[in-house]
């Protein structure tokens, strides 16, 4: 009981504590249309329920429908966004993360949540990344049904943000790619990467950006093709979905298994699509680096082992193809105006990734 005497305590509310809720609503009513955009006639009900709502009913016609699910974020590659102040690209890098990965079953994406949490939310912010998010959506041809909006006052710096990401997909098992099926004599098929895409970039940021001033990284460099350091760290992440999907439909059973090249490079991740009787050898200089890929390793003074174990070195996904049907897949991958490239070959072994071609890398 309060002492008589004493003044009123001053009511402490939720905007009070840092959490502008009149600020959030507004930033909903932003991002409606960005959300709308990405809508397939799966979807039931609208932005602002409890719960996503998503048929699956066209699984009834699979022998054996199996769910796909994976999350991702982007790390700290939002460092260099917020250091341009660009924040509509980031978002499709958080669909790519998690789309292409779900997609190394041979699954289609059906549904996207995500999680932005933020030191102080402002609706102009949220509406670019959610724009992005939408875009990336778009280009995999899955339905953004959810996320959250998380205010962290006195936890989070007010400009600090982070993202989450979370896929949903379906593939029938008897399609499903998996590493038992790769055998001795497939083909590596490499599909180009954008740049770096979404891994390496502690990396990147401390040897292309920490010292360097605002002016010197958004300078156009000749060795960038004209672009800037920023811009050419800030280039989005591929998202695979479509012209992989469509291999799959229109050449049954050419692809055996498939690797999504992120953090851990080449090395660290083509090894995930083998089995335990095979090796995977790749021929260096078999592909183009791309600019700021060979630009980050230079800074870096990577050798070669390392630069492959950090990088995706130009190739962000690979396809294990049988090697009668190459040249179909190739064909298929031209027609979609997608480019493929021979890397490489299985061969008996252990499920180790091996290089042949030593030095030529960036040649």
């Amino acid at each position: 009981m309060e002492e008589a005497g004493t003044s009123e305590q001053q009511q402490v509310t939720y905007a009070a504590a840092g959490v502008d809720i009149e600020e959030g609503a507004r930033a909903v009513s932003l991002i409606k249309e960005s959300v709308h955009a990405t809508y397939r006639p799966e979807v039931i009900g609208d932005i602002g329920g409890f719960g996503g709502l998503f048929s699956i009913a066209t699984a009834k016609q699979m022998a054996d429908p199996l769910l796909v699910s994976g999350t991702d974020g982007v790390g700290t590659k939002l460092q260099v966004a917020r250091l341009l102040g660009k924040y509509d690209t980031v978002g499709i890098d958080l669909v790519a993360m998690c789309v292409n990965d779900i997609l190394a079953t041979g699954a289609e994406p059906l549904f996207f949540l995500d999680y932005i949490a933020i030191g102080k939310l402002q609706g102009e912010f949220v509406a670019q990344v959610v724009a992005g998010i939408s875009d990336g959506c778009q280009q995999a041809g899955c339905a953004l049904i959810g996320g959250e909006m998380a205010e962290h006052p006195g936890v989070m710096e007010e400009d600090d943000f982070d993202l989450s990401g979370f896929a949903v997909g379906i593939v029938d098992r008897p399609k499903m790619l998996d590493p038992a099926s790769v055998k001795p004599g497939d083909v590596l098929v490499g599909l180009p990467s954008s740049g770096l895409h979404s891994n390496g970039y502690s990396l990147a940021r401390k040897v292309c950006l920490e010292g360097r001033s605002k002016e010197e990284v958004t300078r156009p460099l000749e060795a960038l093709g004209g672009k800037s350091v920023a811009e050419a760290l800030l280039a989005p992440t591929r998202i695979y979905v479509h012209p992989v999907l469509d291999i799959l439909r229109e050449c049954p059973g050419a692809v055996h298994a498939l690797a999504h090249i992120t953090g851990g490079g080449i090395t660290e991740n083509l090894n995930r699509a083998l089995n335990e009787q095979v090796d995977a050898v790749v021929n260096l200089g078999s592909w183009s680096v791309p600019p700021i890929v060979e630009y980050v390793c230079d800074q870096a003074h990577l050798g070669d082992e390392e630069a492959l174990k950090t990088f995706n070195m130009g190739i962000g996904l690979v396809l294990i193809v049988e090697a009668s049907r190459l040249d179909e897949v190739l064909g298929k991958l031209r027609e979609l105006g997608s480019e493929g490239v021979q890397m490489g070959h299985v061969e008996e072994g252990v499920g180790i990734v091996s290089y042949a071609d030593a030095g030529r890398l960036f040649s």
